[in-house]
């Protein structure tokens, strides 16, 4: 793969994967941030969907955080991975779900940016798979945090992107149903 290939999504190569969208959590977010981040996220999901990409949702403690909140887990069609690691790689079954699918690019979004999100993007760098970070479609408690793991995740080598730039990467081309479908999300 050449530096530049890296930055192009293909539906077939990438896979969706949200990080701990739950219930407890979302209790100590920003209102404003966290209908924002639960909007794009509902957008990604939808898209992935319509498009054939998988979506792989995980959850932290379920007992101490509440499962995902209930407008994203209107929307998978597969059942969410617990875990008690941070990173999701640490999670039973991660791993071998994301390399069932022989796809090596991964659209990583959730929360907490600087914790489970960022150990996260960087095993899945060290595994030698493309992480690309959406950016609006992850957040910390504090803006400071959410910025210095973004920061860290680009020097590591995460692609930074947008909910709108991976939707439209995804359908390359305009004037087909499924754009007609998806670029209405966005409107």
């Amino acid at each position: 793969m050449t530096l530049m290939e890296r930055f192009f999504l293909n539906r077939n190569n990438a896979q969706l994967v949200v990080v701990d969208v739950q219930e407890k959590l979302c209790r100590a977010m920003d209102p404003s941030v966290l209908e924002q981040l639960t909007g794009n996220i509902g957008i990604l999901l939808d898209a992935a969907q319509e498009l054939g990409v998988p979506a792989i949702v995980t959850e932290q403690y379920v007992k101490g955080l509440g499962t995902t909140i209930p407008a994203l887990k209107e929307k998978l069609t597969t059942p969410s991975l617990e875990k008690m690691t941070f990173s999701c790689c640490g999670g039973e079954g991660f791993l071998e779900t994301l390399e069932k699918t022989g796809r090596r690019q991964v659209i990583l979004t959730g929360m907490e940016t600087h914790v489970c999100v960022l150990q996260t993007a960087l095993e899945l760098l060290n595994a030698g798979y493309v992480v690309h970070l959406v950016c609006d479609a992850v957040m910390s408690r504090r803006k400071a945090n959410w910025k210095t793991a973004r920061k860290t995740m680009s020097q590591a080598g995460v692609v930074l992107t947008s909910t709108e730039a991976v939707l439209f990467q995804l359908l390359k081309v305009a004037g087909t149903d499924e754009f007609k479908k998806l670029s209405k999300l966005v409107r």
